[in-house]
């Protein structure tokens, strides 16, 4: 079998090198940038091509759209300036820690730390009276 496929890699060689010869690599998209390799080293090898797969049909698996979106309510709810919609954005904000939280099986000492609603509304009137 060793003979085959070494026979099958210096026609394969043979045909590319040719190939570049005549040009037909010249006008491909992306000639000359470098590529951009994906270091799933960390995925088990049995999910690597599913992963793979998802990410190409722009779907993430949920617990990273859920990060995704604990990331997105997190830098809106800084530009917040009304109390109250602050707090709805919070409560917005918690659940999904909370759902981020709910759905792995690891320690609590690793789960994300919800906000506090009480201490960010305190602190937005305070910044009002001054």
């Amino acid at each position: 079998m060793g003979n085959i496929f070494s026979i099958l890699d210096k026609i394969a060689e043979e045909r590319i090198l040719e190939a570049m010869e005549r040009g037909e690599f010249d006008d491909l998209p992306g000639k000359g940038k470098p590529l951009r390799l994906e270091d799933d080293s960390q995925l088990p090898p049995d999910l690597r091509m599913a992963y793979k797969i998802l990410k190409n049909a722009d779907c993430l698996p949920p617990e990273v759209q859920l990060r995704k979106d604990i990331r997105t309510a997190q830098s809106l709810l800084a530009g917040i300036q009304d109390a109250q919609e602050k707090y709805r954005q919070i409560r917005k904000l918690n659940y999904l820690i909370m759902k981020l939280n709910m759905s792995r099986r690891a320690s609590v000492l690793l789960e994300e730390d919800q906000y506090y609603c009480e201490k960010v509304l305190d602190r937005l009137d305070s910044k009002k009276s001054d």
